[in-house]
C-alpha cells in the first residue's frame, strides 16, 4: 500500500457533542473500525450496537482525580505519535505494546457555553479540556499516519473519502484536517485565555489572539478583485449584523455587511424611534421623532440622493405604513428589530432588498473593543462609548443655548461620534439637516453641511433653508474661526465642539461677535 494513503483500523472517539452521531456510527460499522473510547462516548456507541473497548482497559490505567486524567497516557500518544515507517518507533511501540491509532475523534469540552450559561469560576475551570486538545495536538502533528475529526459536520465528508479509498485515507486529506484541528485548539486556547484575562481585569494582556469561526465565504471584498469571508465571534451575548436573521434577499455583501454593522451601531445610540440612513459607513440622514414614520420622512429629507442604494436602520418594528414609505426608493439593506407581516408582503416584490432582524438590545452586548489592521500588526482601542448629557455641557459664551438648541445639540453630537472625521452635522428638532463627512479639512466639512442642506432644501420644495435656526456638532475642536463663520453663515444658532484648542478664546470671541450660543462638551469623537 502507497504510504499516502493509510487503512483506519482503530479510532479513538470522545465526543462532548454527539451531534450527527448516526453518520459516524455507520462509519465504524462499514469499515469495521475498531473502537477506543472514553464515558458517556463509549456508552452512546455501545448503545448502537457497535463493540467499545474503554481507554482504562486499554490503558490498564484507570480514570483519575475526577476525570481530569484519562487519556493522559503513553499508550494513547503513542499510538497517535508513532510513525509508521520509521523502524525505531515500531520497535519501540511493539516493546511497551502500543498500537497504532489510524482516526481520532474528538470535539472539547463545552468551555465557551459553560461561561454564557454563567457557571461558577470553579465550573468553568472543570470544563477547560486537557486530554482532548492533547490528543488532537498529537495526532495533527502525525498527520503523516493519523487522521483527526474535530467537527460533527466533517463526518459526511470522512465518509466519501473512506468511499473513495477504500478505507483508507490520503495523506491531503489528513493534513486539511491537520490543519482544522490546529485552528480548533488555537480557538478553544483564546477563548479561555481571553474569559481568563476577563476575570482578572487585565486590560491589555501581553499577547492577543483574534478568534472567530467562518460564517460564508462573500462574492468579493471591498472591490471585486479582493476576496473575502465573514466570521463570527464566539461569545453568544455579542450582539450585531452577523448573528442576525435574513428574512429576505440574498446574502449581504463585504460593504453590506460594514455599511450595515455602522448604522446598527449609530442606532443604538437612541431609545425613542430612530431611523439612520447609511451610506459607505457615514450617516446622510439620522432623525428621531415620536413617530417611526416621521422620523423616516425627517432622515430621508436631509439627503435623499445619497439615501438611493443606502442602508436603513429603525430601532422599532417596521410597520406595514412604514414599509410602504420604505419600498418607494431604492434600498440595499433594512435593519429593524421586528417586521409586520403586512411590511414583509409589501418589501416581497424586491428580491434583492435584504430584510435583517436583529436581536433587542435587551439581555445582549456588543464588543467592547475596535481593532483596525496594521502593514506590521495592529490597534487596538476601547470602543467609543462615551455619552453625553445636559450635567456634561460648558457653556463657554455670552449667549445661552435654548432647552430646545440643548436637546438639538446632544442629539447632533451622538451622531457626530458615527462621522468620518472631519465630521460637521447641522441639525434641527431631532433630525440631521446637513452632515460633512471625512474632509481635511472642517472648514470644508463645515461648507459641505451647508451646501447639502441647501440642496435637501430645494428638493423639498422648500422656501427656506432647512439649516436656518438648527445647531451645529463638530467631533473635534475648532482650531479656527472660519468654520463658526461658515456655520453662522448657514443660520445656524449655536454649536457643540469639544474644545481644547489653543485657540480657544479666539474661537468664543467669534461666537460671541456672530451671536451664537456655544458648549463645549470636553469630549473628542474622532472616527478614521
Amino acid at each position: 500500500m502507497s504510504h499516502n494513503l493509510i487503512k483506519v483500523k482503530r479510532a479513538i472517539i470522545s465526543l462532548s457533542d454527539k451531534n450527527n452521531i448516526e453518520a459516524l456510527i455507520s462509519i465504524i460499522k462499514k469499515y469495521n473500525i475498531e473502537v477506543l473510547s472514553t464515558g458517556g462516548t463509549a456508552k452512546v456507541i455501545r448503545e448502537h450496537d457497535v463493540e467499545v473497548t474503554d481507554i482504562s482497559d486499554y490503558t490498564n490505567f484507570p480514570e483519575m482525580l475526577d476525570g481530569r486524567v484519562k487519556t493522559l497516557h503513553p499508550k494513547v500518544h503513542g499510538g497517535l505519535l508513532g510513525r509508521s515507517n520509521i523502524s525505531q518507533h515500531e520497535k519501540e511501540m511493539q516493546e511497551h505494546d502500543i498500537e497504532p491509532i489510524n482516526l481520532l475523534i474528538v470535539n472539547l469540552y463545552p468551555f465557551s457555553e459553560t461561561v454564557e450559561n454563567g457557571e461558577n469560576f470553579e465550573e468553568c475551570i472543570e470544563n477547560i479540556d486537557i486530554g482532548g486538545p492533547s490528543m488532537i495536538r498529537s495526532a495533527a502533528k502525525n498527520h503523516e499516519n493519523v487522521c483527526v475529526i474535530t467537527n460533527p459536520e466533517d463526518y459526511e465528508d470522512l465518509n466519501k473519502i473512506l468511499e473513495k479509498n477504500s478505507g483508507s485515507t490520503s495523506l491531503i486529506d489528513r493534513k486539511l484536517y491537520a490543519s482544522k484541528a490546529f485552528s480548533k485548539t488555537a480557538f478553544y486556547d483564546s477563548m479561555i485565555s481571553q474569559w481568563l484575562t476577563k476575570q482578572l481585569n487585565v486590560s491589555w494582556p501581553d499577547t492577543v489572539t483574534i478568534s472567530g469561526k467562518l460564517v460564508e465565504k462573500l462574492r468579493y471584498g471591498e472591490n471585486p478583485h479582493q476576496e473575502s469571508a465573514v466570521y463570527k465571534k464566539m461569545d453568544h451575548k455579542l450582539n450585531g449584523v452577523v448573528k442576525a436573521g435574513l428574512l429576505q434577499g440574498k446574502p449581504l455583501s463585504y460593504n453590506n455587511l460594514n455599511d450595515s454593522d455602522a448604522a446598527y451601531d449609530l442606532i443604538n445610540e437612541f431609545k425613542e424611534p430612530t431611523i439612520a440612513i447609511i451610506k459607505h459607513a457615514n450617516p446622510c440622514g439620522v432623525s428621531s421623532k415620536k413617530s417611526i414614520c416621521d422620523a423616516w420622512e425627517s432622515a430621508l429629507r436631509t439627503d435623499p440622493q445619497s439615501a438611493f442604494g443606502g442602508i436603513v436602520a429603525s430601532n422599532k418594528e417596521v410597520t406595514e405604513e412604514l414599509a410602504k414609505k420604505m419600498d418607494k426608493i431604492f434600498l440595499e439593506v433594512i435593519i429593524a428589530p421586528s417586521f409586520s407581516k403586512a411590511a414583509v408582503n409589501i418589501f416581497s416584490n424586491k428580491k434583492n432588498l435584504r430584510l435583517l432582524k436583529i436581536r433587542p438590545q435587551k439581555n445582549v452586548i456588543n464588543s467592547d473593543h475596535i481593532i483596525k489592521d496594521l502593514s506590521d500588526g495592529f490597534l487596538m482601542q476601547d470602543k467609543d462609548n462615551e455619552a453625553l448629557d445636559e450635567n456634561n455641557l460648558n457653556i463657554v459664551t455670552i449667549k445661552k443655548p435654548t432647552s430646545k438648541e440643548i436637546t438639538d445639540l446632544i442629539f447632533a453630537f451622538k451622531i457626530a461620534k458615527h462621522v468620518k472625521s472631519n465630521a460637521i452635522i447641522y441639525a434641527k428638532n431631532n433630525s440631521t439637516v446637513g452632515i460633512g463627512a471625512g474632509q481635511m479639512s472642517r472648514i470644508d466639512s463645515s461648507q459641505i453641511a451647508a451646501i447639502k442642506s441647501k440642496k435637501a432644501s430645494k428638493l423639498a420644495g422648500l422656501k427656506t433653508n432647512m439649516a436656518e435656526g438648527s445647531v451645529l456638532a463638530s467631533d473635534a475642536f475648532f482650531p479656527f474661526a472660519d468654520g463658526l463663520i461658515a456655520a453662522a453663515e448657514a443660520g445656524v444658532t449655536s454649536i457643540i465642539q469639544p474644545g481644547g484648542s489653543i485657540r480657544d478664546n479666539e474661537v468664543i470671541d467669534a461666537a460671541n461677535k456672530l451671536g451664537l450660543s456655544m458648549v463645549f462638551s470636553g469630549i473628542r469623537h474622532f472616527r478614521h
